[in-house]
């Protein structure tokens, strides 16, 4: 055996003897098309964001990417076809906090700990609306009158009860001393037509995001009292008052984050990881986030799992308040 020969096998020994943790981790890439898996149909805001991030990557992955909708169930068709692949890399799947309201109401059984944490994405805050001729000028009208009589004002949301456009009221209210389980909340099958409800006089109140209220904001016909920010937001909307700036301290967003299937290995996370913040540093998707009033707040998947961690637990007080928790953990 040659010395060169000698030294080789001795590195094998030593590389072999090394705890597994201890040796360098070998770079992984996918090998074969790529599945996005959104739980809403073609055109749904999910779907609108997995399609952006397939636009991203056309030229900057090796492989194709493809869309896959499976709607239904309130995500569990969706949960479901990822749970199908375990450990396979080649399975990515966007979450919203619905996915964690689901599982605390006992209406789906998976839970982002489920998964392989990936990534966070944005934020995008609960704006919380009153026509334009309405008697509450403020949040603050808002809060002294529902801590007087919850069931007084009607408050329109969509799509359910519990969700998160529910809780992006419902929290800065418990916050400022209302009891949110006497208030009285009018489900719509869309954020649209929980504004046209308005529109028509048929509630008093509505929650929402910020896209869906926009035309008629800069309309003058509605009139926004309140934000479910950390602070006000930039541009047209900075003159928007949060709800900590008015009595009620209290935070809240929905976001967009994203799993792979359990059991992905490190070097495979690592991979996502830097692929979609790469999406995120991307001039389309600062622009996509500016147009529709979006922050961009990337985070990596164990970033991510924290955050998700903590808001699940605010979430569970709320709803437990309401009588809508299951008790699943």
């Amino acid at each position: 055996m040659t010395k060169q020969r000698t030294l080789r096998a001795l590195a094998c020994v030593l590389a072999m003897a090394l705890p597994a943790g201890s040796r360098a981790q070998t770079p992984w890439s996918p090998e074969r098309a790529v599945e996005v898996i959104v739980s809403v149909s073609a055109g749904g805001n999910q779907d609108q964001t997995a399609r952006l991030i397939q636009s991203v990557w056309q030229e900057r992955l090796a492989v194709p990417s493809v869309v896959v909708n499976k709607s239904g169930g309130g995500g569990v068709i969706a949960n479901n076809y990822l749970n199908q692949h375990a450990r396979d890399p080649h399975y990515l799947m966007l979450i919203v906090p619905t996915m964690l309201t689901n599982r605390i109401t006992g209406a789906g059984a998976n839970n982002f700990s489920d998964y392989t944490p990936i990534a966070m994405l944005f934020n995008e805050y609960v704006f919380v609306s009153v026509r334009a001729d309405s008697p509450l000028k403020t949040g603050r009208d808002l809060i002294q009158r529902l801590r007087a009589a919850p069931e007084t004002a009607s408050v329109a949301i969509a799509t359910a009860v519990g969700n998160h456009i529910h809780m992006g009221i419902a929290l800065p209210m418990k916050a400022a001393g209302v009891d949110i389980k006497r208030m009285t909340i009018v489900p719509y099958r869309s954020s649209g037509e929980s504004v046209v409800a308005l529109l028509g006089g048929h509630v008093e109140v509505v929650a929402s995001t910020f896209s869906t209220l926009a035309p008629f904001v800069a309309a003058g016909r509605l009139r926004i009292l309140g934000v479910s920010a950390p602070q006000r937001m930039s541009g047209p909307l900075a003159a928007v008052p949060t709800w900590k700036e008015q009595g009620a301290g209290a935070v809240f967003d929905s976001w967009r984050g994203v799993v792979g299937a359990k059991g992905l290995g490190e070097a495979q996370v690592k991979y996502w990881e830097k692929a979609l913040e790469a999406v995120s540093q991307s001039t389309e998707w600062g622009k996509n986030a500016e147009r529709n009033f979006r922050v961009n707040h990337f985070m990596n998947g164990q970033d991510a799992y924290r955050y998700w961690e903590t808001q699940y637990r605010e979430l569970e007080e709320a709803l437990t308040e309401l009588g809508l928790a299951k008790g699943l953990k």
